[in-house]
């Protein structure tokens, strides 16, 4: 048994409860863009099924992974035919976000405990009926850009320029921004959107140089990431880039090179296991499930894969409570899975504590974030801003 393996099970172990049932396998179903514009992103958290444990409370457990391709009409149709042909108990999905809310639907109609890896806050708010079925995984796009604006407070940075992304996870951003920054004295002076599909933001970039902020932020997903902020260096802008936590990736920085030095972000804890303090609640998780992901893959591990493990860790806590009131592959299994994720209590994962409630599905704090720089082809710790 794996490092990691052990360490999730244990961690599972610690907040389940009630009684076992006799030997059935209970079937998980996962859908990730392992092509499209989001495949920097779904093909670590494809790899990282081999690390999920094969046997929960004396029950087998069978994991469905199936390509979206960054469609979200694909990922709904992937769900689907799992639910109906596998009769999946847990819902796992996907690695962008227009697929990832397209699920939500899905989820809600078929009564199946559901964990999104996208960070964007309306998959799981408000909380009404729908969202009542679907937990999350990464941190919520505000408690990452609290942490940025107050590095841009600390570094004398008033105003900034926004380039993001037009679909959810760039709008997610830029709810937040708008509200977040404000309060920190912070002006956007600018803001321009693009599509993952496009192949130049000369237009946009040349607008929010026009507007002389004193950073930018760009708000992207890996190595698609790489092309507005080269944009912006080759216009001449000499500034502060900050980017998001969808930039948690090695290959961001193989790809743009010295374009991409001196890239602040901020990022779940994950991605710098080893440079955390032995106090860090998810440094053991972390490294566990680095060294296991690198020597299975013979490749860097990405933080994207890891949201994948956080969501196995979060709804595989509900399988030996839900043992106690229904069978694998029933409604009533189902529906007893979600409750139990719902009342989990400092559930340990590798980005993060989670806890959750009847009013969130987030479940993160603080605790999920650190702030990196890229410095020298590598990522830098930075101390957190206080």
């Amino acid at each position: 048994m794996s490092s990691f393996i052990r360490i999730l099970m244990s961690g599972v172990a610690a907040c389940a409860i009630g009684a076992t049932s006799a030997a059935a396998q209970i079937n998980v179903g996962i859908t990730v863009s392992q092509t499209g514009p989001a495949a920097a992103l779904g093909l670590p958290q494809k790899n990282t099924v081999a690390q999920l444990p094969k046997e929960m409370a004396g029950q087998k457990i069978e994991y469905i992974v199936l390509d979206d391709a960054t469609d979200p009409t694909k990922a709904v149709a992937n769900a689907r035919k799992m639910i109906a042909e596998n009769k999946i108990d847990v819902l796992i999905g996907s690695s962008a976000t227009p697929a990832t809310l397209a699920l939500v639907d899905v989820a809600a109609e078929t009564k199946t405990p559901y964990c999104g890896m996208v960070p964007t806050k309306a998959v799981v708010n408000p909380m009404d009926d729908k969202r009542r079925w679907v937990f999350k995984a990464p941190q919520d796009d505000a408690i990452m850009a609290e942490a940025l604006a107050d590095h841009m407070v600390a570094n004398g940075i008033k105003s900034v320029g926004f380039l993001g992304y037009t679909d959810g996870y760039g709008q997610g951003w830029l709810d937040e921004v708008n509200v977040v920054f404000p309060k920190k004295g912070i002006k956007v002076v600018a803001t321009e959107r693009f599509q993952r599909t496009d192949t130049s933001v000369t237009a946009q970039g040349l607008k929010i140089l026009s507007a002389d902020p004193d950073a930018v932020l760009i708000v992207a997903s890996g190595t698609v990431a790489v092309m507005p902020h080269k944009t912006l260096k080759e216009q001449g802008f000499k500034k502060q880039i900050y980017q998001t936590h969808g930039i948690s990736t090695m290959e961001f920085v193989r790809v743009g090179g010295k374009d991409v030095e001196g890239t602040i972000f901020p990022a779940g804890p994950v991605v710098v296991a080893n440079m955390l303090p032995d106090s860090h609640p998810t440094k053991k998780a972390g490294l566990a499930y680095i060294k296991d992901y690198e020597a299975n893959n013979k490749t860097p591990f990405a933080g994207f894969g890891a949201h994948l493990a956080d969501c196995a860790t979060l709804m595989l806590a509900g399988v030996q409570p839900a043992l106690a009131k229904g069978k694998p592959g029933t409604a009533e299994f189902r529906s007893a899975i979600r409750d139990a994720v719902e009342t989990s209590k400092e559930v340990v994962g590798t980005h993060g504590v989670y806890s959750f409630s009847p009013t969130n599905h987030a479940g993160l704090d603080k605790r999920s974030r650190v702030l990196i720089k890229v410095e020298g082809g590598k990522w830098v710790l930075l101390p957190e801003t206080k």
